[in-house]
């Protein structure tokens, strides 16, 4: 592993998708955050110490909640392929410059999805944000493809 974290390239990947990883852990505590300020839970334990009046108008569904979690949930849906591809590729030897380009593109995509996403940007600002993210981990699998398919 030390000869590794002195390739330029993996280095690059490293930074990156721990950035984009702790973007995605962080939209957790984010949606906590929106449950609480709107008081909006899901389950019944989460509202336990509370009068039994007041349990049935904190057990319901908030929109500023479920999007926050749509978020979270595309974030899932995105940087855990992302990271898998990305390791790929930068094990497969590409160019630094190109691969600095690739992360950072997907890396900022992905922080423009999140705020066009939580703020409800009006459309295509976070249509646009997840298609580029997704042509990101596109050409890098195929960039792999391309050096390491056997038929």
């Amino acid at each position: 592993m030390p000869k590794l974290m002195e390739d330029e390239v993996f280095m690059a990947f490293a930074t990156y998708a721990t950035i984009v990883l702790l973007k995605m852990l962080l939209m957790a505590p984010m949606t906590a955050y929106c449950r609480f300020t709107r008081g909006a839970f899901a389950n019944e334990e989460d509202v336990a110490l509370k009068p039994a009046e007041e349990r049935k108008k904190l057990l319901r569904i908030h929109p500023d909640v479920e999007r926050v979690r749509r978020c979270h949930l595309n974030d899932l849906e995105n940087v855990v392929p992302f990271v898998l591809v990305g390791l790929l590729y930068a094990l497969s030897g590409p160019e630094l410059s190109s691969a600095l380009l690739h992360f950072r593109v997907f890396a900022g995509c992905r922080f423009f999805h999140s705020v066009s996403y939580v703020c409800a940007l009006p459309q295509p600002s976070r249509a646009l944000a997840w298609a580029l993210g997704l042509l990101v981990t596109l050409s890098m699998a195929y960039s792999v493809l391309s050096q390491v398919l056997v038929l």
